[in-house]
């Protein structure tokens, strides 16, 4: 009898989920983790990229080439931090402002879809349960 882990489950329904996000801001122009970083910078308060990396769940080195790419397609910028010149922000461009819109709408429109899929009353318990495994 194959036994069924519950670390499988969650690995594939976040494989899942991440694939058809992807697909669906791939047809803006951007990937569900470019989405993810202007998204959390576009209230304009730069950011260290480690903290983008905690924030984001990711590991620093990953989220340094992402920030990488995202510099060279002008979608984000580094600026030495004012009060500590020895540290670097992260900021959205203007250019990335204008994206994150496009890409929040699709976002939107995909998280609304996923929900369907299950009960207001089914929604609540997932989220209440996967918010406890992530605050262990």
């Amino acid at each position: 009898m194959q036994r069924t882990y519950l670390t499988h489950l969650l690995e594939q329904a976040q494989r899942r989920v991440s694939r058809d996000l992807d697909r669906e801001l791939a047809q803006v122009g951007a990937s569900g983790e470019q989405w993810r970083v202007l998204d959390s910078l576009s209230d304009e308060a730069g950011r260290p990229i480690g903290e983008l990396a905690t924030l984001l769940s990711m590991n620093p080195p990953t989220m340094t080439k992402l920030i990488d790419r995202m510099v060279g397609t002008g979608l984000v910028q580094r600026i030495a931090d004012v009060t500590d010149n020895r540290r670097v922000l992260v900021f959205i461009t203007d250019a990335g402002l204008e994206l994150v819109a496009k890409l929040s709408s699709r976002a939107d429109a995909f998280h609304a879809n996923l929900s369907a899929a299950l009960s207001p009353a089914e929604q609540a318990q997932l989220s209440k349960l996967l918010s406890c495994l992530v605050s262990r």
